[in-house]
């Protein structure tokens, strides 16, 4: 299981610059209006489209209509990319441009959690008021690697739109924060601060996963 979203570990830039140069011969095929174009897009961007939207809109199904919308809308406005930015920021400000769209347009919204109600306090050198437990070294333990992508699928979840969309291109997708500015219409400032919030609140969320296997566990052995 993948958990750079819980611990924190940050990737580099290679992997866009690989991305952006590969994207040049589907950009040309784009432009050219070649049959098989449109393929090539859904192949090599259809499933982190669709993580994106999901991200954002919180539902498969919408998302599956977001990534539809965005593809299509990515074939005819593509002679409108100048490459003032990576193919894939571009692609990605449109399918999140989308999935915001769609947010709007539902009739009733779910009530957003406010991360401030549940993130950890600080005191006033930026350290944890109440410090939290260090439960990473048990991460990759086969026994509860299932229980903890059901909680961290769950956590996901409840977070705002907003920081969901930042937390999958950073540590799902591995963009780097210029990128994901670039493609959200954010500054790099706010896109920090996002992804920090938003993985506070996962490794919050998860170590209380933790405590309650931990806790269920001293049970049953006592029993």
């Amino acid at each position: 299981m993948n958990l750079q979203v819980v611990l924190g570990r940050g990737t580099d830039g290679v992997a866009d610059r690989r991305r952006a140069d590969r994207d040049l011969d589907l950009l040309q095929a784009l432009r050219d209006r070649e049959p098989m174009a449109a393929e090539r897009l859904v192949s090599r961007y259809g499933e982190r489209a669709y993580r994106l939207a999901r991200g954002i809109t919180g539902n498969g199904q919408d998302a599956e209509e977001v990534v539809q919308d965005a593809f299509w809308a990515v074939v005819r406005k593509i002679d409108t990319f100048r490459g003032e930015s990576a193919f894939g920021s571009w692609l990605y400000r449109i399918v999140a441009n989308a999935a915001y769209q769609k947010l709007r347009g539902r009739q009733s919204r779910r009530g957003e959690l406010s991360l401030d109600e549940v993130l950890p306090f600080f005191d006033e050198g930026g350290s944890h008021f109440a410090p939290m437990a260090d439960w990473s070294p048990r991460v990759d333990d086969p026994a509860i690697q299932a229980e903890l992508r059901t909680a961290l699928t769950s956590a996901i979840d409840e977070l705002p739109a907003a920081y969901r969309a930042v937390l999958v291109l950073r540590d799902v997708e591995g963009r780097s924060n210029l990128e994901i500015a670039t493609a959200l219409g954010l500054s790099v400032p706010v896109v920090k601060t996002r992804v920090h919030r938003a993985r506070l609140f996962l490794r919050k969320r998860l170590g209380h996963c933790m405590t309650t296997m931990e806790a269920t566990t001293v049970t049953a052995c006592a029993s």
